[in-house]
């Protein structure tokens, strides 16, 4: 695999995770939440999208073939999954229901804990970026490549999680107004992604 093809991987994934239009949703899905739990949840969700995108890359293809399943359907469910998540942000309800949490009762906050969903899936390993390592992974089927690309997603993921890291530097430069303004922002560039997500999968499924 030469350099060309390394820097296009790159280039690829980082435009399609996003890694600097991941921080502000990652400070609205963490809202109200203390520095060690925000780095808890950061440090899942990448692990989980690694995980995933790592699976998906070795046996992408063969795993939704297995269950029946098409890209575009998985684009679709994605969105729609995406799009609650989006309603919750525009409308401040996952912030009503931190704050009506204690702090002595772990069992609620776990229930609110964003990392499986919806920031490993579908913001860090959406449809999108699973899709892509199957079509990176495919181009050759060298064992280098496959570990080359591999390696490219984790580089990806690392710089997440550098900026996921100044996270909380950033909201307090924000403010609770400026972040509530950023939550209510992002909530409707999620709603937009979303959609999008669905069109996508229509188009592909052809019936758009």
């Amino acid at each position: 695999m030469d350099s060309t093809q390394i820097i296009s991987a790159f280039v690829t994934l980082f435009v399609v995770i996003d890694p600097v239009g991941l921080v502000p949703l990652f400070i609205a899905l963490t809202r109200g939440m203390t520095p060690e739990r925000q780095r808890r949840i950061g440090w899942r969700a990448l692990a989980i999208a690694a995980v995933l995108m790592t699976l998906f890359g070795l046996a992408g293809e063969a795993i939704l073939a297995g269950i029946g399943i098409s890209l575009p359907a998985f684009r679709i469910a994605g969105g729609l999954l995406l799009f609650l998540t989006a309603l919750d942000m525009l409308f401040e309800r996952r912030t009503e229901r931190r704050e009506g949490q204690t702090k002595d009762d772990p069992a609620r906050d776990d229930h609110d804990d964003p990392s499986v969903f919806p920031l490993a899936t579908p913001l860090l390993a959406g449809p999108g970026a699973l899709a892509t390592m199957i079509l990176l992974v495919n181009q050759n089927e060298s064992a280098a490549h496959t570990a080359m690309i591999h390696m490219v997603m984790l580089v990806v993921l690392a710089i997440v999680a550098i900026l996921f890291a100044l996270a909380g530097p950033i909201a307090r430069l924000l403010g609770r107004t400026g972040t509530m303004v950023v939550t209510r922002l992002f909530g409707m560039l999620l709603a937009a992604l979303s959609i999008q997500f669905v069109i996508d999968g229509l188009k592909g499924s052809g019936l758009v």
